[in-house]
């Protein structure tokens, strides 16, 4: 049963959300500023980068680090938590990468 607290429900959640896992995997290198994971990911807004950031840093996955530095610098970083959930992104990049024709040929076909 998926109930609504359920720990699996929770799992998919976290990867439901479209930037949640993009970030995550962009993270797995190391840390990185705001403006570098802008560049690398492409096609996320300021505000959408920041409040995803701010969701996984909520939920433990990502970490934060201010520098006192002119001007001042910010990092974020995947925590140990965070890097648990790396197979399971990189499952599901793998299936994409063999399934994904498939799954846009159907949604052709359904139009």
């Amino acid at each position: 049963m998926f109930i609504a607290d359920c720990q699996a429900r929770l799992a998919f959640d976290l990867l439901a959300h479209t930037w949640n896992p993009v970030l995550l995997w962009t993270l797995r290198h190391g840390p990185a500023r705001p403006a570098d994971l802008r560049r690398r990911v492409g096609g996320i807004s300021p505000k959408v980068l920041t409040e995803t950031l701010r969701r996984l840093e909520h939920h433990g996955l990502v970490t934060h680090r201010r520098y006192r530095e002119a001007p001042p610098r910010v990092e974020y970083e995947l925590t140990a938590l965070g890097r648990t959930l790396l197979p399971a992104i990189e499952a599901l990049g793998d299936w994409a990468h063999t399934h994904g024709d498939d799954v846009l040929a159907a949604q052709d076909r359904a139009r």
